[in-house]
């Protein structure tokens, strides 16, 4: 398998917070890999450090081969490639959910405003909120506002989707619409690395199971070995405080 997201050795320090301690792995053109771990084990800051939102402190990060830790990489060009969904939706307030699809089209990729209409109502679609297109988000369900959100992604053609906790903010009813969306783009074919709490999801989904604590990768490997039978106490520890809420 081809890899698209390469990390090598990465470490982040936040002041003289050493907050990620050397990561390593990878995920494969194709292939779903889940992040789970307790919070504030790094899990979000290796997210963000893999986009460029957030500035790695040392190592190196490849993207489709292309060292984009380097001082010379284009990061602008590099974001047109990874679509990234948050905890918080981060729609636009004053825009309807067409115009919200549609602006990174016209002012990033170049698109006519017809053209970004037409991808934005097919994304919209695909997501199962085409009839809310001229609505604004303070009018949609928390569920709706993610799955804008993800269509939004969808919309700059990535060949990769970061989702950093995407149903954390979703009351409980609603968290099962946006995880259909995620199960419906993995059988599409998408790239995914996913942060996530959901175990369900993980087990289901997941290609690979990366287990985080304190800033490194405890261990990972197939979901039904990660999350059943876990090799290390600590991911034992940890998934037992899970399935026990």
């Amino acid at each position: 398998m081809t890899a698209v997201i390469e990390i090598r050795d990465l470490h982040k320090y936040f002041g003289p917070l050493e907050v990620l301690k050397g990561i390593d792995f990878q995920v494969d053109e194709r292939e779903v890999v889940c992040v789970i771990g307790p919070s504030g084990s790094g899990k979000s800051t290796l997210l963000r450090c893999v986009n460029r939102l957030e500035e790695p402190t040392s190592g190196t990060i490849l993207i489709e081969g292309e060292d984009i830790t380097d001082e010379d990489a284009d990061v602008d060009a590099l974001r047109t490639k990874i679509g990234m969904v948050f905890q918080q939706f981060n729609l636009f307030p004053h825009l309807t959910v067409l115009n919200n699809l549609t602006i990174a089209q016209t002012k990033v990729l170049g698109r006519t405003k017809e053209e970004a209409e037409q991808v934005a109502r097919e994304m919209l679609d695909r997501v199962g909120v085409l009839e809310k297109v001229h609505e604004y988000p303070i009018r949609l369900s928390g569920g709706q506002q993610q799955r804008v959100a993800i269509a939004r992604a969808l919309c700059m053609n990535p060949d990769m989707m970061l989702f950093d906790e995407p149903t954390s903010s979703l009351d409980p009813e609603l968290v099962g619409e946006v995880l259909n969306v995620m199960r419906d783009l993995a059988s599409d074919g998408m790239t995914m690395l996913v942060v996530t709490h959901e175990m369900t999801f993980a087990e289901e989904v997941a290609d690979r199971v990366v287990f985080m604590d304190e800033g490194v990768v405890v261990e990972e490997g197939p979901p039904a070995q990660v999350l059943t039978q876990p090799r290390t106490e600590r991911a034992r520890r940890f998934l037992r405080m899970v399935l026990e809420k």
